[in-house]
């Protein structure tokens, strides 16, 4: 079962789909239209009536046989000359019993608006009501394409819609597994130790992962909430690496009703344990900032490099796969001119640096 593909059609169909009341009331209208309208040139509106009665069955049939039929099995298919073929055969079919109906149930004269009194089956009148006819079949064949074409549209924007919102859940979740692998070592060390530390630890992961579970879902996320996340985040560090790790944290600005990707900055913040402490017999110090300028929020965070790995960070400084999926997002979420990503070495110092518009 496609569910995926049944989803789309279901939203794309709810907006554009077409009921047997749309078909009858698109045909009643032109209907009392063309009646009155030929009622007033005849000056007879009672002839215009039964002239309508008899040929609106014909440019119903040859409309529905033009798109229900004969495009689906040639003009998609690029058979064309097919196509025509069929067509004029089914005009001049519908044309010749148009002018037999005429002339058995209406009047001998199936022509009053020609040139002269027409009561033979003259090339004159068959080349006009064909092309009349082609009128009308353009005409409905006009509405189906429009209705197809807004159709194919809708459902385009909607899969390219889904498939972004798709990426995006994938690229948030993409905090390191390893991260939770270390705590619940860190928990089983603590608990064979009896440390009173073991609780805390396991509050603090199962707050997190409650976050990234339930909260995360929705494109934007509270930054208030985003920074509690961080925070636990951060105290789950502070547990694991002890006195190795020194974290200073700032935010300058109001905070209040303003919101951000779900699982963005926290990628940045990750960085700085996985390619920072993790890689480090010394002391780490890491910096946090989060500065609020009007509907911007510029994020910064810097940690010390270990000396083992500084060169190769100065050959290599692309950040890894986290940054390159925090990219990925920005470039998904947001215009080009609503986001600045920066991220370089500076003093012995590994820096990332984001301006964003916030809402």
């Amino acid at each position: 079962m496609n569910l995926f593909g049944n989803s789309l059609k279901y939203q794309v169909g709810g907006i554009y789909r077409i009921h047997f009341w749309h078909h009858f009331l698109m045909w009643l209208i032109y209907f009392i239209f063309n009646t009155l309208r030929w009622g007033n040139y005849y000056q007879d509106y009672v002839y215009s009536l039964k002239s309508n009665l008899v040929g609106f069955p014909i440019h119903i049939i040859l409309s529905y046989y033009t798109i229900y039929f004969l495009m689906p099995r040639f003009v998609y298919k690029r058979k064309f000359i097919t196509f025509s073929v069929l067509l004029i055969a089914g005009i001049f079919t519908m044309v010749y019993i148009k002018y037999l109906l005429t002339y058995a149930l209406i009047n001998h004269n199936v022509w009053p608006e020609g040139p002269g009194v027409t009561s033979t089956l003259t090339p004159n009148y068959l080349v006009t009501m064909m092309l009349g006819e082609i009128y009308v079949v353009s005409f409905v064949t006009a509405i189906k394409i429009t209705i197809d074409w807004a159709r194919e549209n809708k459902r385009a924007s909607l899969l390219e819609k889904t498939q972004m919102e798709t990426e995006l859940r994938f690229l948030r979740t993409q905090v390191s597994p390893h991260f939770f692998f270390n705590t619940l070592n860190n928990i089983y060390s603590l608990s064979i130790e009896k440390s009173d530390k073991a609780p805390e630890t396991i509050l603090k992961l199962s707050e997190l992962m409650r976050y990234l579970l339930y909260e995360t879902k929705d494109r934007y996320q509270s930054l208030i909430q985003e920074i509690m996340c961080i925070q636990n985040y951060l105290d789950l560090q502070r547990i694991r690496y002890g006195e190795m790790v020194t974290i200073n944290m700032n935010i300058t600005g109001d905070i209040e009703d303003r919101t951000v990707p779900p699982m963005l900055l926290i990628t940045f913040i990750e960085n700085c344990f996985k390619h920072g402490a993790d890689k480090s017999l010394g002391r780490i110090f890491i910096d946090i900032d989060f500065i609020i300028d009007g509907d911007y929020l510029h994020f910064r965070v810097s940690n010390t490099m270990p000396q083992e790995t500084n060169s190769k960070h100065r050959v290599n400084n692309s950040g890894g796969i986290g940054i390159e999926n925090a990219r990925k997002r920005l470039a998904l979420g947001y215009k080009p001119e609503e986001y600045e990503l920066k991220n370089y070495i500076d003093n012995n110092r590994y820096i990332v640096e984001l301006k964003l518009k916030i809402t």
